[in-house]
């Protein structure tokens, strides 16, 4: 039996792919064969760049703020297009917000959830309704994070929101796992990217980090790239509703 990881013919979408861990997941999807739909508010020229470097597929860029769910079917419909169909979702566009919990605002609750599970929810949706409609397979992917397990320090919405979809990943699983949908989810460990340079540049809270990492080491975001290909391609075929820890060793600790 051949197990197959090529993405060959077919089309994701992936949100917050201008950097960072999005940045890389859609470069390893095109790496994988690919055509890529970039979403997001900022640039994608660093992605683009880095997918023809590659010699990957097709890129189009959607620019959309997804803090409201106003660009949800815009996103679906744009790709759908420019391809012709959309076989895969990756929900990676996130934010973040620290402040004790005893201070921490309501706006800034308000904002994390919207973008990291409200807008994932109904992005999923119309995802969903696309394929259904056409009885078409395909591969929901979201970015959970270790405060889908853990609780974190600092970061109450963040770790609601990662928690949260955890859950919505399952029930989403459970819903349309029959239906020839398979989603999953990856929770990244402690990467390099924009949302832990904080963590990073704080001397003692780095070096705490780094000690609990059995490989030694933050990871590089080109690391979670293969977790991205296996749980987008046929050779996942069976995987539904799991939370994968991408994360160095953290959890095993």
């Amino acid at each position: 039996m051949t197990v197959s990881f090529d993405l060959g013919g077919k089309t994701a979408i992936v949100t917050g792919a201008n950097t960072g861990l999005g940045q890389a997941i859609a470069v390893a999807l095109a790496g994988a064969g690919a055509d890529v739909a970039l979403v997001g508010r900022s640039s994608m020229a660093e992605t683009e760049e880095a997918i023809a470097s590659a010699g990957g597929g097709r890129t189009l860029t959607i620019k959309a703020d997804l803090s409201t769910i106003a660009p949800v079917q815009d996103v679906i419909d744009q790709t759908l297009a420019w391809s012709g169909r959309a076989d895969i979702l990756v929900n990676n566009a996130g934010i973040i917000r620290r402040a004790d919990a005893v201070d921490f605002s309501e706006a800034d609750w308000d904002a994390v959830m919207d973008v990291n599970l409200k807008t994932v929810f109904f992005l999923s949706q119309a995802f969903a309704r696309h394929l259904l409609a056409g009885k078409q397979w395909g591969k929901i992917i979201n970015i959970a994070s270790l405060l889908s397990f853990q609780g974190g320090i600092r970061i109450p919405s963040y770790t609601a929101s990662k928690s949260g979809l955890a859950g919505l990943t399952r029930l989403l699983a459970c819903e349309w796992a029959g239906k020839g949908i398979n989603v999953n989810a990856i929770a990244p460990g402690y990467f390099e990217t924009n949302n832990t340079e904080a963590l990073r540049n704080d001397d003692d809270r780095n070096a705490a980090i780094l000690a609990r990492i059995p490989a030694g080491h933050w990871g590089r975001p080109e690391e979670i790239g293969g977790a991205a290909v296996f749980l987008a391609s046929p050779a996942s075929d069976y995987v539904h509703g799991v939370v994968m820890p991408v994360d160095g060793g953290w959890l095993a600790r």
